[in-house]
């Protein structure tokens, strides 16, 4: 995979193989795998992760509705209806969908159903602070809670403080509550400013093995995908100390303690970015072996003059992966 003929794959499942014949399935309308992979699912956390990813498939079809139909008393089935109409509400309010404040009222009242089904689930908590990002003006109150820390806003801390109760340090739940501090004062600085002192906040806090290590690289890439027009803006930004000192901490603390098979492609692609940039070839190399085959068009797309476009993603990747592969080669 070193050559020069690699061709890196993009897929939701990643290095899940269970998830990507499901995946397969539901494209065809069919359910029943998804509803055996569910019940083989042992951790809240891959659970979260399996959900999310089948529910990004599944929203533009109706085989989410069928499953609940033909077992209306599955638990499983319930879970994965809030996922799709939480995926549809937030989609329409990306597209500035008219629907969308209907929508949006569906999904929260499938989240408090969910929840209520299913007590010991992080995910009915984690779709409500999806759905948050929708109250850009905080006007719910559950949206303007007292914040745990100095130098943080108030927000949707219960919510999260729900899904930590249930699956502590839940990456999903932490990367919405991100999105949330994004939205909240969308297009200023001070929403990026915030969404540092969150980033590094939850960091401080999480074990050894944690993906919200990773946290904070994606808050720099925010940053700098808010400034377009300075074309070496990332590569003068990742030489920095600070942020080379991010990257570190996020292989050491993260990548080093974790199976990176299990991990997020976008932590995985995020850590890789960082270490190139920051000019550490040999330890990116070991993230882009752990990748094998895959990638994700971010953050790579924003070294690009069109972030839109995924073939110049893909050209930045490979090579940035085979400068790290050759470095770590010679030696």
């Amino acid at each position: 995979m070193a050559g020069h003929d690699f061709r890196p794959v993009y897929h939701p499942a990643g290095h899940d193989t269970a998830l990507h014949a499901v995946v397969q399935d539901l494209r065809t309308g069919r359910w029943v795998s998804m509803a055996q992979l569910l019940a083989d699912t042992a951790t809240w956390a891959l659970w979260t992760q399996r959900t999310q990813v089948l529910a990004a498939v599944a929203a533009g079809s109706d085989v989410v509705q069928v499953w609940c139909a033909e077992q209306p008393d599955s638990v499983a089935a319930a879970v994965m209806h809030t996922r799709v109409v939480v995926e549809r509400a937030v989609r329409a309010h990306r597209e500035r969908h008219p629907r969308t404040r209907e929508l949006w009222q569906s999904a929260w009242e499938s989240c408090a159903s969910s929840a209520r089904l299913a007590p010991a689930d992080p995910v009915p908590w984690v779709c409500l602070l999806a759905l948050a990002v929708l109250d850009d003006e905080q006007r719910m109150d559950e949206h303007r809670v007292r914040p745990p820390g100095p130098m943080l806003p108030a927000g949707p801390w219960g919510l999260l403080a729900e899904a930590d109760k249930r699956d502590p340090h839940n990456r999903e739940a932490y990367h919405r509550m991100l999105q949330f501090l994004y939205a909240r004062r969308a297009g200023t600085g001070s929403s990026v400013s915030e969404a540092v002192n969150f980033v590094q906040w939850a960091a401080a806090s999480a074990p050894p093995g944690s993906a919200l290590h990773a946290l904070p690289l994606y808050t720099r890439v925010e940053r700098y995908r808010r400034e377009r027009g300075q074309e070496r803006a990332l590569d003068l930004h990742w030489v920095t100390e600070d942020a080379a000192r991010d990257a570190e901490r996020a292989l050491l603390a993260w990548f080093d303690h974790t199976d990176p098979a299990a991990a997020s492609l976008l932590d995985l692609n995020h850590l890789a970015h960082a270490l190139w940039g920051a000019l550490r070839f040999d330890a990116a190399a070991r993230v882009f072996e752990a990748l094998g085959p895959y990638y994700t068009p971010h953050p790579w797309a924003y070294r690009t003059r069109d972030p839109a476009d995924r073939t110049l993603a893909e050209e930045v990747f490979t090579r940035a992966r085979a400068r790290c592969l050759a470095a770590a080669r010679d030696g």
